[in-house]
């Protein structure tokens, strides 16, 4: 008899034992593996609400409200522009990418708009590497990363998207759907702005905001024609959701308390919440599977012991050695371990795929990473539980395991 065929007769003459062992378990994990889905999936929404949103966090002349910034009525007050300086000089940790804008009311090619200069994300790293430091201090644990713009993707188009743009030429500008469908204009052609021509560097997908019909140009090139000044009207902050939710508001109006920081973000920040009570729910099934499952089965391990102190005794006599015993008893527990780790984590991810939409709200597909992770988990705490009772096993003598009846 090898150590596969006892094992397998163990099984199979004590099935009672046995389910007991790998229920407690397979609930454990059943349980961790759902509501990790869940969360995973749930932080994945937070991101794409987030990229919807484009900025989460908006800093304002201290007289402006977020009503005006939504109205673009917002040419009446300004900031410095210099406080982007400040805020790459802050190095605040969850600032993805800041976003200066200066909205001006004018009338191009017949058709009353705002020209809204924007500054490309190249400027702001030109600023950045003068001033000798890092662009941003990114939050290493966020999970929700905004999608911003790169060398690699420089579609003038995904302006719509993320409200940032890698780059933008002094002579270009980009055309709100709306505007561009009233005026007739398209990629390529002319366009005059205060007396001086421009070309149109991309007409944007529609968005459902006042963004359709405005006129974007580089910031720089706004406030000259303009006569303004080195100013804007609004930094918009795309920050990390943790970061939002965590305290960033409070620390840029510590920097700038001369301005009014508002977010427009709490839909994500109460999803955050929720996502972090869920990953603390997490944590409390995986001690409950640490505690329980492994109580369970040393509990179970140590009966057998008992039980079978005469076939141990046997084994031993007919030459199995210490080594032997103790490998028979892990080895009936990792098997138990993995089954429950497995049976578990299909369990939990047909629970979770049937009542995330319910509970949640959103859409749960299962995560082949977490099968090795419950089965890791399970196969190693059924092992810790089962070292000792293994041990006590391999030190029984089987002179006395005869004596006893």
């Amino acid at each position: 008899m090898n150590l596969r065929t006892i094992i397998w007769k163990e099984l199979r003459e004590r099935p009672t034992a046995m389910f007991v062992s790998l229920l407690a378990i397979l609930l454990s994990v059943t349980a961790l593996v759902a509501i990790r889905n869940v969360t995973v999936f749930s932080e994945i929404e937070v991101a794409d609400k987030l990229d919807k949103l484009g900025a989460n966090v908006l800093i304002l002349p201290k007289e402006a409200s977020l009503q005006d910034y939504y109205a673009a009525d917002m040419q009446s007050e300004t900031i410095p522009e210099e406080l982007v300086s400040e805020l790459i000089l802050a190095q605040m940790t969850g600032v993805e990418a800041i976003a200066p804008k200066l909205c001006i009311p004018t009338t191009i090619h017949n058709q009353k708009t705002t020209l809204t200069g924007i500054l490309p994300q190249s400027e702001i790293q030109k600023i950045a590497s003068w001033q000798g430091g890092v662009l941003f201090k990114k939050h290493e644990g966020c999970k929700a990363k905004i999608n911003l713009a790169n060398e690699k993707d420089d579609s003038p188009e995904a302006l719509s998207k993320r409200r940032t743009l890698q780059n933008l030429g002094e002579n270009d500008v980009i055309l709100g759907s709306e505007f561009a469908q009233a005026t007739g204009l398209k990629q390529g052609e002319k366009i005059q702005i205060y007396d001086e021509d421009f070309t149109v560097l991309a007409v944007l997908d529609s968005t459902g905001t006042v963004d359709d019909s405005r006129v974007f140009a580089h910031l720089h090139n706004v406030q000259d024609l303009s006569e303004s000044g080195e100013v804007v009207n609004v930094i918009e902050v795309m920050g990390c959701c943790k970061d939002v939710a965590n305290g960033l508001v409070g620390d840029l109006q510590s920097l700038l308390p001369n301005t009014k920081i508002m977010t427009i973000a709490n839909v994500v920040k109460t999803q955050v919440s929720v996502n972090q009570m869920m990953t603390n729910i997490s944590y409390m099934f995986l001690t409950i599977l640490v505690v329980i499952g492994g109580a369970s089965m040393a509990s179970s391990t140590f009966s057998n012991v008992i039980e079978r102190r005469r076939e141990i005794g046997t084994l031993m006599a007919l030459g199995a050695s210490p080594k032997f015993v103790t490998n028979l008893f892990l080895a009936k527990a990792a098997l138990l371990g993995l089954a429950g780790g497995i049976g578990g984590y299909v369990l939990g991810s047909v629970l979770a795929y049937f009542l995330g939409p319910y509970f949640a709200d959103i859409s749960v597909q299962p995560l082949p990473s977490l099968a090795i992770v419950a089965a890791g988990i399970a196969v190693f705490v059924t092992l810790i539980a089962s070292y000792l009772p293994a041990r006590r096993a391999a030190n029984l003598d089987p002179c006395i395991c005869f004596k006893e009846v």
